[in-house]
């Protein structure tokens, strides 16, 4: 079965409903935007993307990191090859939408399925950090069959992403060290939207401009007015939440300039906390939260995350073994006790 570039747009954008795949072409995918994070970003897609072979996209929900895998696939050696995308926790999902309902009882798993689909271009493997186990160990089969193939003659190349530290899960036994190490061999690190406002401009003049086309309109300018109002927003949900607030506001307006009036009320909330999900959070998992955020804030370096704790490293070794046999618990019937 082959899949032409622009197939494979139209089956990614059913599965994710991407505002990108309208627009196809590498200028699409252009990372947008002067800030100095952006422009890093920039010199790292365009140093990166004619030679990878994989690479780990972290950050948060909502940043953008599809964005950046499909400047990545755009400026590659296969760009004009497939970018089959999936959510690590929907291979079979994703399979089925790619054509792999008629495979019969002897074909590949979903994950070799997509990975066959996906020869002379790119697979995305969106959220990596939700894959279900046995997928994630599919996954490190693959990548070990295709490191001793010969370099000169590479398929495939693969994009993960994670909104999660897989350094992180990985030091507390919730994620694969060989996986993650193969996996982030190039590691981009994508910061959220309210940690580089310069870019809200360009963004937004560009998120319009595409949603004005959709509509067969002429795209609205943006009142000083309302990009202070947009500046001084937290925006939790990154850039999808930019792209529904900017889609909503574009059917309000009658004119050709959009004004205050025009965006919804923005929730006026506070930072949220970055230990506690509830306020009656169990102690014991307020601490392992504490403790992961520590270590991720050392980024990774254990050492001076007992020294920032203020615990020696073997109770923080004791603590991260107690937090991976919470969430992965081993075989044994013994428990020890809390």
């Amino acid at each position: 079965m082959s899949i032409t570039r622009s197939d494979s747009s139209i089956l990614s954008s059913a599965l994710y409903g991407s505002l990108e795949d309208a627009s196809p072409g590498t200028d699409s995918f252009e990372v947008v935007g002067s800030s100095p994070e952006t422009q890093r970003l920039r010199l790292q897609v365009r140093r990166i993307g004619p030679h990878f072979r994989t690479v780990l996209i972290s950050g948060e929900a909502g940043a953008g990191k599809r964005r950046i895998a499909r400047a990545l696939h755009a400026r590659s050696r296969a760009a004009n090859g497939p970018f089959v995308a999936c959510h690590g926790a929907a291979l079979e999902v994703a399979a089925a939408a790619y054509g792999s309902q008629g495979r019969g009882a002897d074909a590949p798993d979903a994950l070799g399925y997509l990975h066959r689909v996906a020869q002379q271009g790119t697979l995305f493997l969106d959220a990596i950090n939700e894959m279900p186990l046995q997928d994630r160990l599919r996954l490190l089969r693959l990548l070990r069959r295709q490191d001793a193939a010969d370099a000169t003659r590479l398929q495939l190349r693969i994009i993960a992403t994670t909104s999660e530290s897989l350094k992180i899960l990985a030091a507390a036994g919730r994620f694969q060290q060989e996986l993650y190490e193969r996996l982030a061999m190039v590691e981009i690190s994508l910061p959220p939207l309210r940690n580089r406002k310069e870019d809200l401009l360009a963004l937004a003049e560009q998120l319009l401009s595409q949603f004005a086309a959709l509509h067969g309109r002429q795209a609205p300018a943006i009142s000083e007015q309302a990009m202070e109002q947009m500046q001084s927003y937290y925006w939790p949900g990154n850039v999808t939440e930019l792209k529904d607030v900017l889609q909503s506001s574009l059917l309000r307006i009658e004119g050709g300039v959009l004004e205050p009036h025009h965006l919804p009320a923005f929730r006026e909330e506070a930072v949220p906390a970055p230990y506690l999900k509830t306020n009656s959070a169990r102690l014991q998992d307020v601490v392992e939260q504490h403790v992961l955020r520590v270590l991720q804030d050392c980024k990774g370096n254990k050492v001076r995350a007992a020294e920032v704790l203020g615990i020696s490293r073997s109770t923080l070794y004791r603590m991260l073994d107690a937090t991976s046999a919470a969430v992965m618990p081993r075989a044994s019937t013994k428990h020890s006790p809390r």
